[in-house]
């Protein structure tokens, strides 16, 4: 039978989490030790384990249908590689491994803006992000590839600033080193070609329906409480759902009633406390695992 190949990160910051969501997504795999090409148990679909930077290439040649991929890495792709022949697009935004491309300088580094960098050194392993952004910034300055430790750069005396994945920015501080400037926001996405067989499509059609329900849950809550029933409207403003909330009587009172929705997005303190002020009592918020509509 046909399979999609979906390449994916070995080893690394996306690795263990787009195995999660895979099994989310009720596809389940056995990993013997050292398999570059693991098949799925349930689905019609199989694994590649490669290198992150490697999965762009695999895509855009056909090796495989799809890959997840760090938003850093397409972009890189995006601006080097893709051409008419080799042209690969994002089908989803997923969502973990959120960072930041970013400019950072050492602490004693007088910083008056973006003019602060003309006729500067910066070291990077994001070459052509960072002199597309340079470029757009009329900046004139001399981009110094690093293929690792990067952050190291301005105090070996390699660089005046660099440009690095930020998450925290606990490593920067750990260097000496602020953020001063961010090029764009990276989180992981799912990239394809998008030159599939009808048989392929199909099976790409059935993956995505799963992988959106998935993400749609993750990003929503289901509330449960009782108010009175005119306040209805109002706590339909305040926690707005995908559709109208489900209204049931209350067993042995007339003016009260149970409300069940779906939040379309996370559900704060500050809400429940806005809730509670139109009457709603016994106030439930589940997480929800998967959704289809």
């Amino acid at each position: 039978m046909t399979a999609l190949k979906l390449a994916l990160q070995k080893s690394g910051r996306l690795s263990d989490d787009s195995l999660a969501l895979l099994k989310r997504c009720g596809l389940n795999f056995d990993f013997p030790k050292g398999r570059l090409i693991v098949p799925c148990d349930d689905f019609p679909i199989d694994l590649l384990m490669v290198r992150d930077d490697d999965i762009p290439n695999y895509v855009g040649n056909a090796a495989c249908d799809m890959g997840i991929v760090g938003y850093d890495v397409f972009r890189e792709h995006e601006l080097t590689v893709n051409n008419d022949r080799n042209i690969v697009k994002i089908l989803r935004r997923i969502g973990f491994g959120r960072c930041r491309l970013s400019i950072a300088i050492p602490e004693k580094f007088e910083w008056q803006g973006l003019e602060s960098l003309n006729n500067k050194r910066i070291a990077t392993s994001h070459v052509a992000s960072l002199k597309r952004f340079l470029k757009e910034s009329s900046i004139n300055a001399s981009v110094i590839e690093m293929s690792g430790a990067v952050e190291i750069a301005p105090g070996m005396g390699l660089a005046d600033a660099i440009c690095d994945l930020v998450s925290s920015g606990a490593t920067l501080r750990s260097n000496g080193l602020r953020e001063v400037a961010k090029v764009y926001e990276s989180e992981a996405v799912l990239i394809a070609q998008g030159n599939e067989s009808p048989l392929l499509q199909t099976h790409l059609d059935r993956f995505l329906l799963r992988l959106d329900g998935v993400l749609k849950a993750q990003g929503s809550r289901y509330i449960m409480m009782n108010a009175k029933r005119q306040a209805v409207a109002d706590i339909s403003r305040v926690a707005p759902g995908l559709s109208e909330p489900t209204v049931m009587p209350l067993a042995g009172t007339t003016d009260r009633v149970a409300i069940h929705m779906v939040a379309a997005e996370n559900v704060f303190w500050e809400t429940l406390e806005k809730l509670k002020a139109f009457g709603a009592t016994d106030i439930l918020v589940l997480p929800i695992e998967k959704m289809m509509e």
